[in-house]
């Protein structure tokens, strides 16, 4: 006898991703989740039994979390990339040998997950797996190290590019990303959420800024340099209603089931800077008249996917030129699910269901069964009178 795997989700135990999570098994019909603390994994105090199953979820912003991947209890601060992605990928890497001894298995391959976390190489492996992607002289194993401003500059001229993002390698949520643009020597301005103050520090604002001039901006590049930056083409978007305009997608195993439109005045369209859900059924309606379809512009982001077969669930940013003629992928998001509220796309097989029931929905058609525990042998019972069986029946 058989029944399903028993998932466990390492995570906030009491943040919404995690709630989220939970609330699709109980809809689905299983008990909640065992949830472990992130603290517990850093400690190195999780301990994992064997049957199993472990879903990684984002470390969210509990102080102490961050404290002991970062070194810093302000969750604003933008620096401490290189040593949170350091110590994070040691803890998964922890987790999967906690479940190698118990007989649990992770959800997701550990290995995935570290490229995932690095944009130098998240860009390389869909490079080579032939999605389309902005430029980038850091991209990949070989990329261009970034020591700073002048090695910007030079990696800017030697590509001929004149606008750029510059994201730090292992940030999330826009933290530290610029979008600089020149136009001569000594025009520069960069576009950021990143607020720095008198003493240097960098630190994440929901305000957008501009800073202008190459002292400014490459005292920007300078201070976010050692956690290491990832250079990329700064691609014209398509527009919608004025605002620039892109989408986060989630694949869930191996299909497109969620979009959401994402509208800016900013380079910047994260939702918590300021940007805005945009009409899903326009951008429809905007890539048909271009000659597309948007069955195409899915399967681009279900490309992406498939360069990380071993993670079952992506969000993917995905870049539509002007005229909504042509798609690149920005990244991909190992932890780009939470889109409160959203259903799935009509066809996806998740209609009906959020990013955390279609997640849930695919985990119980694929992961394999769990073993009951052995039951203890009973006793035998001491025979007693009954009727004879009737020949070719059974009893319940």
């Amino acid at each position: 006898m058989t029944t399903g795997p028993r998932l466990v989700v390492v995570g906030d135990p009491a943040g919404r991703r995690v709630a989220f999570f939970q609330d699709a098994l109980r809809a689905a019909g299983r008990p909640g989740a065992r949830a472990v603390g992130w603290q517990d994994v850093l400690r190195g105090e999780a301990r994992l039994a064997a049957g199993e199953a472990v879903r990684i979820d984002s470390p969210g912003e509990v102080p102490e979390v961050d404290r002991l991947l970062r070194g810093t209890d302000d969750p604003a601060r933008v620096e401490g990339g290189r040593r949170w992605y350091e110590r994070f990928t040691a803890a998964v890497s922890g987790l999967a040998a906690e479940a190698g001894r118990a007989g649990a298995v992770l959800v997701d391959d550990p290995a995935e997950t570290a490229v995932l976390f690095d944009k130098r190489l998240t860009h390389g492996r869909l490079a080579a797996a032939g999605v389309p992607v902005p430029a980038s002289p850091t991209s990949g194993p070989g990329g261009a190290p970034v020591g700073g401003w002048d090695d910007l500059v030079a990696l800017m001229d030697g590509a001929g590019l004149r606008r750029v993002f510059v994201k730090p390698a292992h940030g999330s949520s826009a933290s530290g990303v610029l979008a600089v643009e020149t136009a001569g020597p000594g025009r520069v301005q960069a576009v950021t959420s990143v607020e720095r103050d008198g003493a240097g520090r960098l630190f994440n604002s929901l305000r957008i800024r501009r800073y202008t001039g190459a002292r400014e901006v490459g005292a920007l590049v300078d201070a976010l340099a050692p956690d290491g930056l990832h250079v990329e083409r700064w691609l014209p978007k398509a527009v919608q209603g004025g605002r620039a305009a892109d989408l986060r997608v989630v694949v869930t195993g191996g299909r497109a089931t969620h979009a959401v439109v994402r509208t800016s005045r900013s380079p910047l369209t994260n939702l918590h800077l300021g940007g805005a859900r945009g009409d899903l059924a326009a951008v429809r309606t905007a890539i048909a008249a271009a000659g597309g379809r948007w069955e195409d512009a899915l399967g681009v982001c279900e490309r992406a996917a498939a360069a990380f077969p071993g993670t079952r669930c992506v969000g993917v940013d995905l870049l539509p030129g002007t005229g909504w003629r042509r798609f690149a992928v920005g990244e991909v998001n190992a932890f780009g699910d939470l889109l409160p509220g959203l259903t799935g796309l009509p066809g996806s097989g998740a209609e009906g269901l959020d990013t955390y029931g279609a997640q849930v929905a695919d985990l119980l058609r694929t992961l394999p069964a769990a073993p009951r525990a052995p039951r203890t042998p009973r006793a035998p019972r001491a025979p007693r009178a009954t009727s004879p069986s009737t020949p070719g029946t059974s009893t319940a």
